[in-house]
C-alpha cells in the first residue's frame, strides 16, 4: 500500500508540476488575487452577487478563465501535499520501511511550497518567489520518486569504471537543476521570445548587446507587480542568451554522459536519456521559431521535469552505496 500510495503521489506530482507550468504560461498566476481562496471563496462564485463582491473588494477584475485555472491548480497541490502527509503518517508507523527522514522531509517540503505558492500571489508574481516554486516542486517530484527507488532498491552491477560515471551523473544532475532555474528565471521574466530568432541573438549577432547586469537582479523589492514583466528587452535577451548557452552546455553534459552509460551496458538508461534530451532541444527550438504556443511551451516544461526524474533513477542506480 505505501509502495503504490507513494507511485499516485509521483503521478500527482508531475500533473501539479505541469498544471502549474500551464498556469504561469497562460498568464493566470494572478487569476485569484487572493489565498488561498479565490475572491473570498474556495470555489470561485460566478454568480451576479459574487461578481459584484469582487468588483467591490478586489482591485483586480475577475476573468473566470484565468481564476479557475489557478484554483485547479490549487486543488491539485492540495490533494499532493495530503497524499505527502499520509505517506509520512504511514513511514513513522511502519520503521522497518526505513523511510521517515525521507517521508518527513517531504512533508516540510510540500509545507513550504504551500507558503511559496501563497507568496507568488501576495508578492505579485515575483520572480524569485516563482522560480522557487518551480524548483520546490521539482524537487518533491525527485524525492518522491527517490523515495519509490528506494522501496525497490534496483542499482546497476558494479565495474571498474562505475565510480567515474556516478561523478559524470552527480555533475550532470547539478548542471540540469541550474538549466531549469535559468528556465524558470526565463519565464517568469516574460523572456522567452526576446530574442526572436534562432540560433543568434539581435540578427547574426553571437555576441548580442545586452543587459546581464539587469537582467540577474534577484529582489527588486516589494510592492511591484511583476505581471507581464518589468525588464527591458536587453535586460530579458541577456536572460534568454544565458539560458540558451547553458543549454548547449547541458546538452554536451548529458550526450558524454548517455554515451558512457552505453559503455556500461546501460542500454535502457541511455536511450532515455538522449530520447528525453533530443525531446526537449526540440521543443526549446520550436518554442522560439513558433513563437512561444502554449501547447509547446508547457511540454517543455514537462518534459524538462521527466528529464530531471530520468537523472535521479540514473544516479540511484548508479550509486554503490
Amino acid at each position: 500500500m505505501f509502495r503504490n500510495l507513494t507511485i499516485f503521489a509521483l503521478l500527482l506530482a508531475l500533473l501539479v508540476v505541469v498544471l502549474g507550468a500551464y498556469v504561469r504560461l497562460s498568464d493566470a498566476g494572478l487569476g485569484c488575487p487572493d489565498w488561498p481562496g479565490c475572491y473570498g471563496s474556495l470555489i470561485l462564485d460566478e454568480s451576479h452577487e459574487g461578481l459584484a463582491h469582487a468588483a467591490e473588494n478586489y482591485e483586480r477584475p475577475v476573468e473566470p478563465a484565468k481564476a479557475w485555472k489557478e484554483m485547479i491548480h490549487r486543488y491539485f497541490a492540495s490533494t499532493l501535499g495530503l497524499v505527502i502527509l499520509i505517506l509520512t503518517f504511514m513511514a513513522w508507523r511502519r520503521p522497518e520501511l526505513g523511510q521517515k527522514t525521507l517521508a518527513t522531509s517531504l512533508s516540510v517540503l510540500v509545507m513550504f511550497q504551500g507558503a511559496l505558492g501563497m507568496w507568488t500571489v501576495t508578492l505579485l508574481v515575483k520572480p524569485v518567489i516563482v522560480m522557487s516554486h518551480l524548483l520546490g516542486g521539482l524537487a518533491t517530484l525527485s524525492l518522491l520518486l527517490l523515495l519509490l527507488l528506494r522501496i525497490n532498491k534496483k542499482r546497476l552491477p558494479d565495474s571498474k569504471s562505475k565510480g567515474s560515471v556516478t561523478k559524470l551523473a552527480t555533475i550532470a544532475l547539478v548542471v540540469l537543476v541550474l538549466q531549469i532555474a535559468l528556465g524558470g528565471w526565463t519565464s517568469t521574466n516574460y523572456a522567452a521570445l526576446a530574442c526572436p530568432e534562432f540560433p543568434t541573438c539581435f540578427g547574426e549577432s553571437w555576441n548580442p548587446n545586452v543587459d546581464y547586469e539587469e537582467g540577474f537582479v534577484l529582489w527588486r523589492g516589494l510592492g511591484v507587480d511583476y505581471e507581464f514583466g518589468v525588464l527591458s528587452n536587453e535586460a530579458r535577451a541577456a536572460i534568454h542568451w544565458v539560458h540558451r548557452i547553458g543549454a548547449l552546455l547541458t546538452t554536451l553534459i548529458l550526450m558524454v554522459l548517455a554515451a558512457k552509460l552505453l559503455n556500461q551496458r546501460a542500454l535502457k538508461e541511455a536511450v532515455l536519456l538522449t530520447s528525453l534530451l533530443s525531446t526537449q532541444v526540440v521543443l526549446g527550438i520550436l518554442n522560439v521559431m513558433l513563437d512561444l504556443p502554449l501547447h509547446v511551451a508547457v511540454a517543455h516544461n514537462a518534459i524538462a521535469a521527466v528529464l530531471l526524474l530520468s537523472l535521479v533513477y540514473i544516479k540511484f542506480r548508479l550509486n554503490e552505496n
